[in-house]
């Protein structure tokens, strides 16, 4: 089960509309490359449709990455949870 923060995603209404929209884009990539799966599909066609995936799951990832920057890193100083939020991090981005 993940830790439960104080900390919420802070994202603009048009930026979280963007990353919405991106979600629901590699959701159907994906779903089509599944389906795509049953047959016998060309390689470099799934590997196209894999990039496009990836790429908006990248893209959501700055997304949430830049609001958490800006809301709640910017601010770590002030409340004094800078190593909890470094070391949070630095945890999280070993995986990109």
């Amino acid at each position: 089960m993940p830790a439960v923060h104080e900390h919420t995603l802070h994202l603009d209404p048009k930026v979280r509309k963007d990353a919405q929209n991106r979600l629901l884009s590699a959701k159907g990539h994906l779903e089509g490359i599944l389906k795509m799966m049953e047959g016998e599909p060309y390689c470099v066609d799934v590997l196209k449709q894999i990039s496009a995936v990836q790429g908006a799951l990248d893209k959501v990832g700055d997304m949430v990455l830049r609001s958490h920057l800006e809301h709640h890193v910017a601010s770590a100083a002030q409340r004094g949870d800078s190593k909890e939020l470094v070391d949070e991090l630095m945890d999280v981005l070993k995986y990109r």
